[in-house]
């Protein structure tokens, strides 16, 4: 499949809450929300949700121009965090997943951070493998969903971009 990677700003957030909702519904135990509460969101909060403050939402295109992809990254604390990773199914094992990552990587070191985080399911072998593959590894902290999946529990995951000079 060939695909291209577009940042999206404000005036795009049909196009981020289309691929958001659609990742919700073929995936809904990946994902710290559910479909049924982000379908009711008023169309007014959307615009803030696809492109929040210092934040960067990204999303894969396909050759022929439907939407297979979405991440996020934005600030989390000092380090930078890797949120709402999303790949539609029939765009799974393509290479669209990892070309997401290291946009994301791209912007995180662009944007000074030294270390991206990220949550994942146990159960999601997939996402797992994809976030390894990419040179995350896992930091010990686990936690889990919030409700109603609160029973699934997740882990963190780091890559660590760059290290600072240490003090001799």
């Amino acid at each position: 499949m060939d695909f291209a990677v577009t940042q999206l700003d404000s005036s795009d957030w049909q196009r981020g809450r289309a691929v958001r909702l659609r990742a919700l519904a073929e995936s809904p135990a990946a994902f710290g929300s559910v479909l049924g509460v982000e379908q009711r969101l008023d169309d007014s909060v959307w615009p803030q949700r696809v492109t929040p403050v210092e934040a960067a939402t990204f999303v894969a295109v396909s050759d022929s121009g439907e939407d297979v992809g979405l991440i996020v990254g934005a600030p989390d604390d000092d380090d930078a965090g890797l949120f709402s990773m999303g790949v539609a199914s029939a765009a799974r094992q393509s290479g669209v997943g990892g070309r997401l990552v290291e946009v994301i990587i791209a912007w995180a070191t662009a944007s000074g951070h030294h270390r991206i985080l990220l949550e994942v399911g146990e159960e999601n072998a997939a996402a797992i493998a994809l976030y390894a593959n990419c040179g995350f590894e896992p930091t010990g902290k686990s936690g889990s969903l919030p409700p109603p999946r609160d029973h699934t529990t997740e882990h963190q995951r780091a890559l660590v971009l760059s290290r600072p000079n240490a003090v001799l």
